[in-house]
């Protein structure tokens, strides 16, 4: 459906003014100049999205003046709004007795047509009278191009015999409806929606240079949009696969812009997520660590094994690369990143049950890391059970949880 801009602009007077005929009375011509102020005030409650009071107002105003196109018109879009397709469909017929080039009533009358079971070919033939009636409006293009592209389609994969839409079927699609999609964005270069159409031809078509040239379009008239700032943020992140951290900045971004995006909270748990799973490799090379330092096995090339306990200097020594291994690979990643990605670490912790089994495995490999390498220990058995023990524990989970990153 046509967005705001395009409604308003049908749908208004337009600067009509209306002059006291001399040969009416005084209530008469009260009632012709206060119809395009109630006509406003019907508008305005309908961009509020108080549809149900327009519609009362437009009533009234149809009830004094039967053949008002424009109140005919906006009551059709006031219905639509209310999903009363029959009562779009039955206001659009009637604007459009009263002009039959009202282009905001074939539009309506275009979508409530095909919602009512007329199918999507009188849906095509209302909106080709639109573009016949206005071929300047960028509007009737953008809404045929969508109809012709579902009519191609559904006709390809009925010739296939099938009703799964398979990449062959998608390149079978004639080109009509995506031309259509290009020309009504030459007519309207800022207008969302025709951008919209066109990048859900590309998307279903496979088109992805396409996709993403629309998507970047569309951002650069609404950076807010949640579809295109979504996509775009999920395909950097992918781009940035091995970084988590900058996935997960990338998602703080996007959110500062759109905080009510689901779909980019939900990449920002993700990317979050895989930046906890990171710490457990880091416990893990504290463990070898200890283990090397300890000198836990007895190897053919080196079957003379260090003294037990280990002096102390080796001991802090030990103790030094572990802060070191924590402080690059956990702390700093973590300083550097936005806040919004800070606060995000300490909410999934507290929020996700898998976050936390994640976070309590890094810190048991590291405790086992610890006590391998800073008590005394005078024989290897126990210093062999917490180092498989530290080694085992993060891979009980390493494949399920992987998959939640995906």
């Amino acid at each position: 459906m046509v967005r705001r801009r395009a409604e308003r602009g049908d749908v208004r007077e337009r600067g009509r003014r209306v002059r006291r005929p001399r040969h009416l009375s005084q209530e008469e011509a009260q009632a012709v100049t206060t119809a395009p102020n109630e006509l406003e005030r019907a508008w305005a409650l309908y961009e509020l999205g108080r549809y149900d009071e327009a519609v009362t107002r437009l009533t009234a105003l149809l009830t004094e003046d039967p053949d008002h196109t424009r109140a005919w018109g906006a009551l059709a879009r006031a219905h639509l709004k209310r999903y009363r397709y029959k009562e779009a469909l039955e206001a659009s017929d009637q604007a459009l007795r009263c002009d039959p080039e009202y282009v905001d009533a074939l539009l309506v009358r275009s979508e409530a047509v095909r919602q009512t079971g007329g199918g999507i070919a009188a849906a095509e033939e209302t909106l080709r009278e639109a573009v016949r009636v206005a071929p300047q409006f960028w509007g009737g293009y953008a809404m045929l191009a969508d109809i012709v592209f579902r009519r191609d389609l559904l006709r390809c994969a009925h010739e296939a015999g099938t009703n799964e839409l398979t990449p062959e079927i998608k390149a079978a699609v004639p080109a009509e409806g995506a031309d259509l999609a290009r020309e009504a964005i030459r007519l309207g270069p800022e207008e969302v929606y025709a951008y919209e159409v066109a990048l859900f031809i590309a998307q279903m078509s496979g088109a992805e240079e396409d996709s993403d040239e629309f998507e970047r379009a569309i951002l650069r008239l609404d950076p807010t949009h949640p579809g295109a700032l979504s996509r775009q943020t999920a395909k950097a992140a992918r781009a940035e696969e091995s970084l988590a951290r900058r996935a997960t900045d990338l998602y703080a971004d996007a959110l500062s812009v759109a905080p009510d995006n689901a779909a980019l909270r939900g990449g920002l748990d993700k990317a979050t997520f895989r930046l906890l799973r990171g710490t457990r490799w880091l416990a893990v090379a504290c463990v070898l660590a200890a283990g090397v330092t300890v000198d836990l096995f007895a190897t053919a090339d080196d079957p003379v094994q260090r003294e037990l306990p280990l002096p102390l200097g080796q001991r802090i020594w030990l103790l030094c690369i572990m802060a070191l291994i924590w402080g690059f690979g956990a702390w700093r990643v973590y300083r550097r990143l936005r806040t919004g990605a800070r606060l995000n670490v300490r909410s999934l912790i507290r929020r996700d049950r898998w976050a936390r089994v994640v976070v309590g495995q890094a810190s048991f490999t590291t405790l086992c890391a610890l006590l391998i390498g800073q008590v005394p220990w005078t024989d290897r058995t126990w210093p062999q059970v917490l180092f498989w023990s530290g080694l085992v524990v993060p891979w009980l989970t390493i494949s399920y949880d992987r998959r939640r990153t995906e």
